[in-house]
């Protein structure tokens, strides 16, 4: 199934394919501690970044979806990764045959509402090109950044559970909550 990822563009933002000319940028966020932590659990290598990049292209073409690449709409800055995937995660419940959803932005973004931004914009495309799959997450419980994300983006919690020895909270996207996403959908192009 090859699938060529589709563009997603908000009022701020353009959700498109991941690139090589991403790789500095792709590699610099996922050095970091602070948007690592509750991710990979650890800083990246240029190396581990590498393969990380090529799984967000790679997951297009064997699923269908994927991550994006988060630029800024008005100056192209790389800001982060956000998208839905198939870890086939060793975990209890099973989130396989989902859409398994994640975000991840630099640091010096975080804050200005683009990971909820981008991931309602993906929510919109999913409801039109996958509407028979449930959106799941995971979230460290630790994070409660992204745990107040997920309750505002519709996300119910349905188990706790570990994952990789971190206490972890399953959750499921809410179809009845209504986001602003379904008002207005993002612009999507296939270029």
């Amino acid at each position: 199934m090859t699938l060529q990822t589709p563009v997603l563009e908000t009022e701020r933002l353009v959700l498109r394919a991941h690139s090589i000319a991403d790789f500095d940028a792709f590699a610099r966020l996922w050095s970091l501690p602070e948007a690592t932590r509750f991710t990979s659990g650890k800083p990246l290598t240029g190396e581990d970044a590498w393969r990380r990049l090529a799984m967000h292209r790679g997951m297009w073409d064997l699923m269908g979806f994927g991550y994006f690449a988060v630029t800024e709409k008005a100056t192209g800055a790389f800001l982060g990764d956000a998208g839905v995937q198939e870890a086939r995660r060793v975990i209890t419940p099973s989130l396989e045959d989902t859409l398994e959803a994640g975000w991840v932005f630099l640091p010096e973004v975080h804050g200005r509402g683009y990971a909820r931004e981008a991931m309602e914009a993906v929510f919109s495309w999913c409801s039109r090109a996958h509407r028979d799959k449930a959106i799941t997450c995971i979230i460290d419980e630790e994070n409660a950044p992204s745990r107040k994300l997920a309750g505002r983006l519709g996300f119910v919690e349905k188990a706790r559970t570990e994952y990789k020895d971190r206490p972890t909270i399953v959750f499921w996207r809410d179809e009845s909550i209504g986001s602003p996403a379904a008002s207005s959908p993002p612009i999507v192009s296939n270029m």
